[in-house]
């Protein structure tokens, strides 16, 4: 089973490498940007899977999808993002799209999803594709997505990155992004003063 994936953080890519690898029977290949990923499936061997990060440079959202799907044959691609919504899911998904992976998937589901993807099946995880968004009357929360308010709970309570990441079962790297992304958020520069700004708020 051959895979191709790209995205442009290097610590998230280099685990899903790892972590597919160690499943055996997987052979893997990892760039880092769109381009990048266009001129592999142009010169290697067909990939069961190539699986793009909706935001990374050049990709340009669902147009960078539809190009992907149109080379080499019309190779089976997937989308994985940490910010993507619903309705970006469901519209990949309706682009032909072999399914879509929230960063925020579990490394075990993730291989499984990668897994069933390459075997031809169209995968998406139900509990993103039917959940309700809250209903929440605070500035604060309804700047963040509901992972992103579980990893700023864990921030206020002082956990550390690894803490949180086991906690909410997913990898580091992820949590890694999601802290990286509530602090642009919310306009913080630490750790400590992002747990002062969700205490102020009456969050946590």
């Amino acid at each position: 089973m051959r895979v191709l994936i790209a995205d442009d953080h290097d610590l998230l890519r280099d685990t899903l490498v790892m972590f597919l690898q160690s499943q055996g029977g997987m052979e893997t290949a990892s760039v880092g940007t769109f381009g990048e990923a266009c001129a592999r499936i142009e010169a290697d061997a067909p990939y069961d899977l190539v699986l793009l990060d909706y935001n990374m440079p050049g990709m340009n959202g669902l147009n960078g999808l539809r190009t992907a799907i149109a080379m080499g044959g019309g190779q089976r691609v997937a989308l994985i993002s940490g910010e993507a919504t619903r309705q970006i899911a469901e519209d990949a998904l309706e682009a032909g799209a072999a399914g879509f992976v929230p960063k925020s998937l579990p490394a075990k589901s993730l291989i499984n999803a990668v897994k069933f993807m390459a075997m031809g099946e169209q995968y998406a995880p139900i509990e993103f594709m039917t959940a309700v968004d809250d209903v929440t009357s605070n500035p604060l929360a309804e700047k963040l997505t509901a992972r992103e308010l579980q990893v700023l709970k864990g921030l206020t309570e002082g956990k550390s990155n690894k803490e949180i990441a086991r906690d909410l079962d997913v990898l580091e790297p992820t949590v890694k992004l999601h802290v990286k992304t509530l602090y642009r958020k919310i306009g913080a520069a630490n750790r400590t003063q992002a747990a002062m700004i969700a205490r102020e708020a009456g969050l946590y």
